[in-house]
């Protein structure tokens, strides 16, 4: 309910516990300097929000907290983790497999079977977040070691699934998720309305977060080519 949900933390113990250990082997990485201590703190404190605060305990009754829930978990966590962890070890594979199995897993999880079965069963929870994670860093790491056409072209498609979900989402005539169709009512919002707002995060800012990291890789790519064009 809206008056109780700040004060619902998330302190299992085995989760803390996990965070902690992540961020003790972390700041342990041979080699780190103070600009991967601030990264590796970005991502202690979005992985607080994300499992530990009210925020987590929202994503269960609003679906548009969780589309929220998962552009932070997809789109701003990975990326931090690839810089912060600059010496772990790579997951094998190129940019353009990643860029469709992370499309897939997205697309698997938001069918409607698919994430109800996540939301009513704590073992394939996690398991949703754990997938959308790992073929998240497997994206990113891979955009951060190939050609700039090639990043670029990854990003850009991942923007187009993105928005293309949340488009669908958005014009769906019917509530497509059950977890969703009691609680949003208490916060003032229709569980139709609930899923439209969800689509409009994907289908704009979510799908904007690429089309920046793109635009970043390209301003980059001609501040650096800039000079040799003009020594030629």
């Amino acid at each position: 309910m809206p008056a109780e949900w700040l004060g619902r933390w998330n302190l299992d113990p085995i989760l803390l516990l996990a965070l902690a250990l992540a961020i003790v082997l972390s700041l342990r990485q041979p080699g780190i300097g103070a600009r991967e201590r601030r990264f590796i703190a970005a991502v202690g404190g979005l992985t607080l929000l994300l499992f530990v605060s009210p925020f987590c305990a929202l994503t269960s009754a609003l679906f548009s907290a969780r589309a929220v829930h998962h552009l932070l978990l997809t789109a701003v966590l990975p990326p931090l983790i690839v810089v912060a962890c600059p010496h772990s070890p790579r997951l094998p594979g190129g940019v353009f497999p990643w860029t469709a199995v992370h499309a897939f897993i997205f697309w698997s999880w938001h069918v409607p079977e698919a994430y109800g079965w996540a939301l009513s069963n704590d073992a394939v929870y996690w398991l949703m977040q754990a997938s959308l994670l790992l073929s998240a860093v497997g994206l990113w790491s891979a955009v951060s070691r190939v050609s700039v056409t090639n990043a670029i072209a990854a990003l850009l498609g991942t923007m187009v699934q993105m928005g293309l979900l949340g488009a669908l989402l958005t014009f769906a005539g019917s509530a497509l998720y059950a977890p969703h169709f009691i609680a949003p009512v208490a916060w003032g919002l229709s569980p139709l309305e609930d899923q439209q707002l969800a689509g409009l995060i994907m289908w704009a800012p979510g799908a904007g977060i690429y089309l920046v990291a793109a635009l970043a890789l390209l301003a980059r790519w001609f501040a650096r080519e800039q000079p040799s064009a003009l020594a030629g």
